[in-house]
């Protein structure tokens, strides 16, 4: 099989999603971690030819001022990932990609998040919209020259930007245009500049944050027209995975959800920034549709996230379902989802980087639909049940697998 180079581009580049799937595929490139939480790694997926570790190059934009050592050390002592002897095996591999990051910007993304700013990103906070497409393309098609990259691959994984206005999630390209050119200061969100970036650059785009990202028509449009690949939003990592694979069982069984409550603790800077309303709000709108969705009705619920600094990196959520059962008979069930948030998130951004650099070589663009099993709120599909969605995934695993043979 041919070697290939590809570039993986992380949008919160330091931050602990992105340093633990640094980590791992500097551990799994030296053979100190097996595959364990990889979708890909299962055997249907290999006969797909998917990017091994060895070819993946890493860079990223960055607001804050760090190293993947620091924050890696961080993650050890906070929350008690990762080892040592781990770390010390791959530290020269992790300074080499550290040269590889860039400022990223400040532009609409809410004074929480540009509380965490160092002194690079604070130097580009009076750049206009179009200046900070310019200058994060730039940025990206530099690192695909400087490393001969055959792709390059842009995962957002940076902290939950406030919500846009509501009128930006209808806009078409035309109006996307007009927001970057004119002289007021354009509504559009950082991710989304993130997202025009990507594309001009001839790069894919995919959004594991509940930042809207590239989830508009106008973006959908210049994807095509730029023959890149997208998709978001929202990795599903815990509750939320949990709820796509418990609420088609109560609708199967004609049970009635009467209220379903979901309380989230956890102290990494993902919680700080959602410790601010603004920044919330885009978060539990992302984790409440879904039952709606799936019964086909809306029960009674409440999603709370709280900020407990002493949880460090580790998520709690406890969930109360009250459903009705057989001549109106209330039942419970209860359960506690308890995991380590970098460590659920990183192996599905590795994931989506290998399922994305081969949906590319297919030639295909636009939104990559058959990927909702890893969001959410998945773009490009109405299927919010996790059976069914992975069902589509493998659907297109089967196809591939065929094409790869008939080559």
């Amino acid at each position: 099989m041919a070697k290939r180079k590809v570039g993986v581009w992380l949008v919160g580049a330091w931050g602990g999603v992105a340093t633990t799937v640094v980590v791992g595929l500097a551990a799994l490139r030296k053979g100190l971690s097996d595959t364990t939480g990889l979708v890909t790694s299962l055997p249907p997926f290999a006969p797909l030819d998917l990017v091994q570790w060895d070819e993946i190059v890493i860079g990223g934009h960055e607001i804050r001022e760090t190293t993947y050592s620091a924050e890696a050390q961080v993650l050890i002592e906070k929350s008690h990932v990762f080892n040592e002897k781990t770390l010390a095996g791959i530290s020269s591999q992790l300074a080499r990609f550290d040269r590889n990051i860039r400022p990223g910007t400040l532009y609409n993304v809410g004074a929480k998040i540009e509380s965490l700013a160092g002194p690079l990103a604070l130097k580009t906070r009076n750049e206009t919209a179009s200046h900070v497409v310019a200058r994060l393309a730039k940025d990206i098609t530099e690192f695909k020259a400087s490393h001969k990259l055959d792709r390059v691959i842009v995962m957002n994984v940076s902290s939950t930007e406030p919500p846009p206005p509501d009128e930006v999630r209808t806009w078409n390209w035309s109006d996307v245009q007009k927001s970057l050119s004119g002289k007021s200061h354009s509504s559009l969100p950082a991710s989304t500049l993130y997202a025009i970036a990507a594309m001009q650059s001839g790069s894919h785009f995919v959004n594991f944050t509940p930042s809207i990202g590239s989830d508009l028509p106008g973006l959908d449009e210049y994807a095509r027209k730029q023959q890149v690949l997208h998709v978001g939003r929202d990795g599903k990592t815990g509750e939320t995975l949990m709820k796509a694979v418990l609420a088609p069982m109560f609708a199967a069984r004609n049970l009635k959800v009467m209220s379903w409550v979901g309380h989230n603790i956890f102290g990494n800077l993902d919680g700080k920034v959602l410790d601010d309303p603004a920044n919330k709000a885009n978060k539990v709108k992302s984790k409440d549709h879904l039952l709606t969705e799936i019964l086909g009705y809306k029960p009674q619920t409440l999603v709370s996230i709280e900020y407990v600094e002493s949880m460090g990196d580790w998520k709690t959520a406890w969930d109360h379902i009250h459903f009705q059962g057989f001549l109106g008979t209330p039942m419970v069930l209860q359960f506690t989802w308890q995991g380590c948030d970098s460590l659920l998130a990183a192996p599905l951004v590795i994931d989506l980087v290998r399922l994305t650099e081969r949906e590319a070589r297919r030639g295909t663009s636009g939104v990559m639909s058959h990927l909702g099993s890893f969001f959410k709120s998945p773009m490009g599909t109405d299927e919010p049940a996790f059976a069914y969605q992975f069902q589509q995934l493998m659907q297109w695993v089967e196809r591939t697998a065929k094409e790869e043979g008939e080559e």
